[in-house]
């Protein structure tokens, strides 16, 4: 292994502090909430603002290793575990993409039952007393490893009673501080008829925007080594669980931070020195890829790829309101 992981060996958590700058200029847009807006606070030196949430920086954490082209993990991560659905023949979404891994309605609430019964055999002896955490380790860790950091709760009263829930181990949230509101708006136009029902999506159509500039943008990444030791899984899982991890955050900040139309950041320095431990740097991305691949095949007996079917009708809900609309990337 070329990447020195010994400074991790001893502390319970990988702490990353990492600057962020706009692409261009120096305005960006935050998320935003139902009901809220942008999710100001303040703080003891002054008004802060929530860039981007946990839940929404778990999904992106996740979607660096997924090729949307082949509907597939990308070819560096091929050999970990995760569970594909299809319908009628065709892809259809992976654990890699649900929101809530495992606990997805496409696996375990369509008639294919064969994934939920398989889950119920080997957690089943699960269902009374405490939960064996090594047992939900080495399940979570065949079925779909990525469980093991981003978290899950099998929420099924048939599955332990709704007791099996792993929090995330890899967490991540973006903050601004010293920040200021940046005015702005503009207008929808029709050029066919200006002064139509703007109710039916007509006529010109006003709006104005607050978007921010900050004194300070800050990607805070967290990695729970303690709780990674705890799954009592091996020394070969928790290499590839770190490595993992590490591979998640270094795509996230080599690729594209563009969190939203608005909202395009990027590191503001080459280098990525952990706060603690202070002697860890965050490595390239050709090195971890590399030491990534045969952590992948120390473990790959102990990981498949599964297949499920889901054929059930893809129902409309009853209306969503607008104003619960979440803002794009949002969602645990």
């Amino acid at each position: 292994m070329s990447i020195d992981l010994s400074p991790l060996s001893s502390v319970p958590r990988l702490l990353f502090e990492v600057p962020l700058v706009p692409l261009q200029g120096q305005r960006f847009q935050p998320t935003g909430f139902p009901g809220l807006g942008a999710a100001t606070f303040q703080t003891a030196v002054g008004a802060s603002l929530l860039v981007e949430s946990t839940q929404s920086m778990a999904n992106r954490l996740e979607l660096v290793c997924w090729d949307p082209g082949s509907n597939d993990l990308l070819h560096d991560l091929h050999g970990l575990s995760h569970v594909r659905v299809t319908r009628k023949g065709a892809f259809l979404t992976d654990t890699v993409l649900e929101a809530h891994r495992l606990n997805s309605p496409y696996l375990l609430e369509g008639k294919d039952t064969r994934f939920a019964k398989l889950l119920q055999e080997e957690l089943g002896a699960l269902d009374v007393g405490p939960i064996d955490r090594r047992k939900l380790g080495d399940a979570l860790l065949k079925y779909d490893v990525g469980s093991l950091l981003h978290g899950v709760f099998l929420a099924k009263k048939d599955l332990a009673g709704g007791r099996l829930r792993v929090s995330r181990a890899l967490s991540a949230f973006i903050e601004a501080d010293g920040v200021r509101v940046a005015a702005s708006g503009g207008v929808k136009n029709d050029h066919v008829n200006p002064s139509g029902d703007t109710k039916s999506g007509f006529g010109n159509v006003p709006f104005a925007r607050d978007e921010f500039t900050a004194e300070r943008i800050t990607l805070y990444a967290n990695l729970d080594l303690a709780q990674i030791r705890g799954y009592g899984l091996g020394a070969d899982v928790e290499e590839l669980l770190i490595l993992l991890a590490l591979y998640k955050l270094r795509s996230l900040l080599d690729g594209s931070l563009r969190l939203r139309t608005a909202c395009d950041l990027r590191a503001a320095g080459d280098s990525i020195a952990a706060t603690r431990p202070a002697s860890f740097v965050l490595p390239g991305r050709s090195a971890i890829i590399a030491d990534l691949q045969r952590g992948i095949g120390a473990c790959r007996d102990r990981m498949t790829v599964t297949e499920v079917t889901f054929e059930g009708d893809l129902k409309k809900g009853k209306g969503e309101p607008e104003e619960t609309r979440d803002d794009e990337g949002e969602g645990d």
